[in-house]
C-alpha cells in the first residue's frame, strides 16, 4: 500500500471501539442540563486529527436511552427544517440492539434517529425528532410515531444544548438484561462546523453499514 493509499482510511478505521454508557435513574429530568462528567462519550475524532466541537453524553435505563449534545463555537445561525432533516444541523444516532458487526447491511434491529435543536413548528423554532429508514437495509425496524421521541433544546449565541430521550418501546429488540451491548454510531452535523462522529467517518459508508459502528456497553445497574 502506498502512502497516498494509506491516507484514504482514517486512523480510527483500524480500531473497534467500545464505550461505557452508564445507568441513570431518571433519563428525563425536570430541567435541561446537569449531566455528570461520567456520561460523556469519548472524543474519538482526536485519532483522525480532527477538532471535536460537540460534547456528547449518553445514559440508559429500562426506560430507554438518552443523549445530551452541547455544540459550542458557532458564529453562524443554525439551519434546521423538520421537513428537510437530511440537510439540517443536529444529531443523528444509529442503534443496533444486537451489536452485530459482521454484516454490511442493517437488520430490523438497526435504527436511524434524527434530532434537531430547531426547525419544528410554524416558525421553525421548536426542536424536532424523527425516524429515518436506513439505506440498503435488509429489513427495517417497526415504524414508530415520531411523537414518541422526546427532544428539547436551548439555543445559545454560539451553539445549542440538545437533549433527547429514545423510549425502549421505540427500539426493536431493546433488552438490556439479555443484550447489554448495542451497536452504535452518531454524527453531529453542522453546516458551519462540519461533521463529528463517534467512530470512523469521512467517506466511509457508516450511514448504512453496521460493521463500521462502535459499541455502547450498558453498565452501572446490578
Amino acid at each position: 500500500m502506498s502512502p497516498s493509499d494509506e491516507q484514504l482510511l482514517p486512523p480510527s478505521f483500524l480500531f473497534r471501539f467500545a464505550a461505557p454508557c452508564f445507568y441513570r435513574e431518571s433519563l428525563w429530568a425536570a430541567k435541561i442540563g446537569g449531566w455528570e462528567e461520567k456520561y460523556r462519550l469519548p472524543r474519538l475524532t482526536s485519532l483522525d486529527d480532527e477538532p471535536a466541537w460537540a460534547d456528547v453524553r449518553a445514559a440508559w435505563s429500562k426506560e430507554g436511552l438518552a443523549f445530551s449534545v452541547l455544540v459550542e463555537g458557532k458564529k453562524q445561525p443554525l439551519w434546521c427544517r423538520a421537513n428537510r432533516v437530511e440537510d439540517s444541523d443536529g444529531l443523528v444516532v444509529w442503534i443496533d440492539t444486537r451489536d452485530t458487526h459482521n454484516v454490511h447491511r442493517a437488520s430490523r434491529f438497526c435504527h436511524e434517529l434524527r434530532f434537531l435543536p430547531a426547525g419544528g413548528g410554524p416558525k421553525y423554532d421548536q426542536p424536532a425528532a424523527t425516524q429515518v429508514a436506513i439505506d440498503r437495509a435488509r429489513e427495517q425496524p417497526r415504524p414508530i410515531d415520531p411523537t414518541q421521541l422526546k427532544v428539547r433544546s436551548q439555543i445559545r449565541d454560539d451553539g445549542y444544548l440538545l437533549e433527547t430521550l429514545v423510549p425502549a418501546e421505540v427500539l426493536t429488540g431493546f433488552d438490556p438484561a439479555e443484550h447489554p451491548k448495542l451497536g452504535f454510531q452518531l454524527a453531529v452535523w453542522d453546516r458551519e462546523l462540519g461533521e463529528q462522529t463517534f467512530t470512523a467517518g469521512g467517506e466511509l459508508p457508516f450511514r448504512n453499514d453496521p460493521s463500521l459502528w462502535g459499541t455502547l456497553e450498558l453498565v452501572g445497574r446490578d
